[in-house]
């Protein structure tokens, strides 16, 4: 007989002999309302028994329900002297589970519990018609809620440790409403206030209050667009009337913060006297090293604040506590053995890219030009209305030439940086992929021309292009050649048709190309493509690979100990295999082919995947922690707490399964699967699209061809090189068995 039948015997002729009738009427009627979650028997150690009882302590406390030595475990009802109920799932005496907490002022939690903090999905009811339904942690709002405010307010998005932070749109009962960024409770970052009367204000806030670069809107169509603070000596701007007004116009900005606003306050929400982990019983013979061992039989530590970390990336908290384990694959001497090194991974504290380009850089004056020429292009054009574009949009001649002089002109600011010509290509297909890409021309132009700086990639890139990133991290500047300019104004028109077509599409997003010309003996020129970053997500990357299918020059020189998240590793350094859940896998595939053809049609080539994994478990030395290798793919990854949206090539709930390679001296593009699987999140696109098979890659093959393996380097036909990706990449992504 197998040790879960033995259990559940066990119970059963437990229950025979020491429940009676009238116990088991009062349990039926306790748990009648409500199911909860079955508290499994190998839980329980070898000679526990679960009774029924009815407890009355000495402070007059009383438990009613499933009772196993010394503590609840199973279903119970705890009433306390003070009102106080508590009705679900126990665990060696820790409300833990699905239950029902109740106060005596008639505020209720019904859901998830863990170790007596509410924890997990759940509803709260206060007193005053205020809930809250979402996820909590340690007693706390945390991770994505909704909260309807006894006022009348509402609010829906990120919450942190008991405040709106993150994400979030509040509604106020009097009409207005902001969506945007929130910081502790506070609107904070890139928002819009939309008032009742139709005024609105995009822009950046700080603090609750409009801060930074931004714009307010009238119904009528006028606007104010400056920069914005509470300090009036810090405020400046320029009023645009509406086409359809005449005469003067006097208004202080002012009035946004001693009017406007005064009406807009946070609610604060229901305070909550007493948690119900704070709802401690004495059970009997509880002493200290009964309390050790209720600890150390759940798994997990009793935790203040500062035993926790938080993860600004990824949007939870993770305990510090290490968990062991030995591998489900091989071990190490099995590998060695075989000839075989096993990969030691070792996550290090993410840090963030680049250097922040301040006065005294070399590309400071660089990046205000590209800040107010962005600004005067996008601020100045009417939003697209229409994605039905003529051919005449397309035209490679269709340029718009826009002088900077440092004092100012009639439709350029006065700025302090030197004079210059600003130059946007195709400005009508650009403004139609930034609405398409639904991209709020006001957020776009704060990400980019806001107060905060750009930040400069610490090296360049292999072509000498230089990178750049806004400081919310969602769009990515680089510099370009000319060749590289021209060949994406050639296959722009096909651009536009396939990622209108395909919205799924892996394909980088390009939301503008634009040209800098300095004045001066150099007359140089610089011109530059803002594309999204792949790697703006809720999660943090510990690891990021690009990948093409080649394996000349496709290992990266660093050892281990010196690769961190910012590291970009390639073909050879890949040592895992990517297995996606079924439905999933299938999407990718048809997605890959279509955007392969598409590139191939173009003769484009020397493009790759750029794969981010975030691991989902790490031990507390940064070790990513193993799964089952029986366990399934995940349709959803339980930890984003529903705030992360998934589509393809976003926030993947994947499984790694780690591989290996021999130390033979031969380049294995693909190792060896070990059995040891991780449990991750990946981020993927297919990037660097703009490098045609032009003549100096066919004397690259050519020359290339006499010294290696002509397969093997990345310089070759784009239909061989369609063709040798997708067989690369179906070999490392393949489907959940």
């Amino acid at each position: 007989m197998s040790s879960g039948l033995n259990g559940i015997v066990k119970v059963w002729e437990a229950k025979l002999k020491k429940s009676r009738v009238a116990a088991r009427r009062r349990a039926n009627s306790i748990f009648s309302a409500m199911s909860v979650a079955h508290v499994d028997d190998e839980d329980m150690q070898e000679g526990d028994e679960v009774s029924q009882v009815e407890k009355v302590f000495s402070n007059g406390d009383t438990y009613i329900g499933q009772w196993a030595e010394n503590w609840p475990h199973g279903q119970g009802k705890c009433l306390w002297v003070d009102g106080c109920i508590y009705v679900g799932d126990w665990f060696r005496g820790w409300m833990m589970g699905k239950g029902k907490f109740s106060w005596p002022s008639g505020a209720t939690y019904e859901g998830q519990f863990k170790n007596g903090y509410m924890e997990g999905e759940g509803v709260y009811m206060g007193s005053f018609i205020e809930n809250y339904r979402g996820t909590w942690l340690a007693n706390l709002k945390h991770g994505k809620g909704v909260c309807d405010y006894v006022n009348g307010d509402h609010y829906e998005g990120h919450w942190r440790r008991g405040y709106p932070d993150g994400k979030g749109k509040y509604q106020w009962s009097n009409g207005n409403q902001y969506i945007g960024h929130w910081r502790r409770g506070r609107m904070n970052g890139n928002g819009t206030m939309v008032w009742a009367n139709g005024n609105r204000y995009d822009g950046s806030w700080e603090g609750g209050l409009p801060r930074g670069n931004g714009t307010f809107r009238w119904v009528d169509g006028s606007c104010y667009v400056g920069v914005w603070s509470k300090d009036q000596n810090e405020q400046s701007g320029t009023y645009y009337p509406s086409s359809s007004q005449s005469g003067s116009f006097e208004w202080d900005p002012q009035e946004v913060y001693l009017e406007n606003l005064s009406d807009c306050r946070i609610n604060p929400g229901d305070d909550i006297a007493e948690f119900p982990s704070q709802k401690a019983v004495n059970w009997p013979s509880d002493g200290e090293d009964s309390q050790k061992a209720r600890l150390s039989s759940t798994g997990y530590s009793m935790a203040s604040e500062s035993e926790f970390s938080f993860d600004g990336s990824s949007g939870y908290l993770e305990s510090s506590r290490d968990v062991g384990g030995e591998s489900p694959g091989m071990r190490t001497e099995e590998w060695e053995s075989r000839g075989y090194t096993r990969p030691h991974i070792v996550i290090k504290p993410i840090k963030r890219q680049g250097n922040t380009i301040s006065k005294g850089h070399k590309n400071y004056e660089l990046m205000l030009n590209l800040q107010l020429g962005i600004r005067h292009a996008v601020g100045k054009s009417p939003e697209a209305t229409s994605l039905d574009l003529k051919s005449s949009a397309f035209d490679p001649r269709d340029k718009v030439w826009t002088r900077f002089p440092t004092a100012g002109s009639k439709h350029t600011p006065p700025h302090q940086s030197c004079d210059f010509r600003w130059k946007d290509y195709c400005p009508l297909v650009f403004r139609a992929l930034r609405k398409l890409f639904k991209v709020d021309p006001a957020d776009y132009m704060i990400s980019i021309c806001g107060n905060d700086a750009l930040r400069e990639l610490s090296s360049p890139g292999k072509s000498g292009s230089f990178f750049y990133l806004t400081n919310d991290d969602r769009y990515m500047i680089k510099t370009m050649k000319k060749s590289e300019a021209k060949v994406l104004i050639r296959m722009l028109s096909a651009y536009y048709k396939h990622v209108r077509a395909f919205e799924n599409t892996l394909v980088t997003k390009i939301f503008g190309l634009h040209c800098v010309k300095l004045t001066g003996p150099a007359q140089k020129k610089v011109r530059f493509v803002i594309m999204g970053n792949l790697f703006c997500t809720e999660f943090a990357i510990h690891r990021r690979f690009d990948l093409k299918g080649s394996s000349h020059g496709r290992l990266t020189d660093k050892p281990e100990s010196e690769i961190d998240s910012t590291t970009t590793l390639k073909d050879l350094d890949l040592n895992f295999i990517f297995r996606l859940q079924a439905s999933r896998f299938r999407e990718f595939c048809s997605q890959v082919d279509k955007d392969c053809d598409f590139l191939e049609q173009e003769r484009i080539m020397d493009y790759s995947l750029l794969v981010g994994i975030h691991f989902r478990d790490m031990s507390q030395s940064g070790e990513p922690l193993h799964t089952s290798a029986g366990a399934r793919t995940p349709t959803r990854s339980p930890d984003m707490s529903r705030s992360a949206s998934i589509r393809l090539g976003s926030n993947i709930p994947a499984r790694a399964e780690l591989t290996v390679r021999k130390d033979n001296g031969e380049a294995q593009l693909v190792g060896e699967p070990t059995g040891e699987y991780y449990d991750v999140i990946l981020v993927f696109g297919i990037i660097d699209i703009l490098q045609d098979y032009d003549i100096s890659k066919k004397l690259e093959h050519a020359y290339k061809s006499f010294q290696y393996d002509p397969t093997s380097i990345s310089a070759v036909d784009p239909k061989q090189y369609s063709k040798r990706f997708r067989d690369f990449i179906y070999r490392v992504f393949t489907e959940e068995s």
